[in-house]
């Protein structure tokens, strides 16, 4: 039986996910270079020894972070995607799927790390790898599988999905977010409908009206 002194005693540390978490709000907090392994395992709860022991280094730490991070927002999507899919109205279809996107691209936490991994991403291009390929090449694969489904669905007219894709994740988010991180007080004159139209001019299937002459 758990003796009442224990009970009221330290709570335990946080390890695992929860030690991740911390660590992301240090390193947003203070920058890469600014955190140190005391701060966060003092924040933690836990001794130097034992955060040494699951991340033996500050760049292995914040790599692990990283990948946590985006792991935590892989299939963030998947809704939109899936809404997208099933849709009537392409045009409609593809706006309501990109006000989602800016919704979490320009979302401050992710401008916050997108400007922590650049930052540090010539230092450590492994971490910088992970993110791209983690989480903006997997989110550009998973567009491009649901405009082939509205291609078949004689909607659009696509050559080249995984291209089409990228131009499409551009279109929508490359200004906002350019401006988003260099100023965040600045407005980008791109809108979601701008963006959409401009896809839809190259890649919307037009239907052909046959003429069939006088009944």
């Amino acid at each position: 039986m758990t003796s009442p002194a224990r009970r009221r005693g330290r709570p335990p540390g946080k390890s695992g996910a929860e030690l991740l978490t911390l660590a992301r709000a240090v390193f947003l907090e203070r920058g890469f270079a600014g955190s140190t392994m005391d701060e966060i395992a003092a924040r933690a709860g836990i001794s130097k020894t034992s955060l040494y022991r699951e991340h033996p280094s500050k760049e292995g730490l914040f790599a692990a972070v990283v990948e946590h991070w985006t792991g935590a927002g892989r299939d963030a999507m998947r809704p939109a995607l899936a809404e997208l899919e099933t849709t009537e109205d392409v045009r409609e279809g593809l706006l309501a799927w990109a006000r989602t996107l800016l919704a979490g691209v320009l979302s401050p936490t992710v401008v916050e790390m997108r400007r922590l991994i650049t930052a540090e991403a010539a230092r450590l291009p492994e971490v910088g790898a992970t993110y791209l390929h983690q989480s903006w090449v997997r989110n550009i694969s998973a567009l491009a599988t649901t405009l082939q489904v509205l291609q078949a669905r004689g909607m659009l007219a696509i050559s080249d999905p995984e291209a089409a894709a990228e131009q499409l994740t551009w279109l929508v988010v490359g200004a906002p977010l350019n401006a988003r991180m260099l100023d965040a007080t600045a407005a980008s004159a791109i809108t979601a409908e701008s963006a959409i139209d401009l896809f839809l001019a190259a890649y919307r299937r037009e239907v052909v009206q046959l003429d069939r002459g006088p009944a």
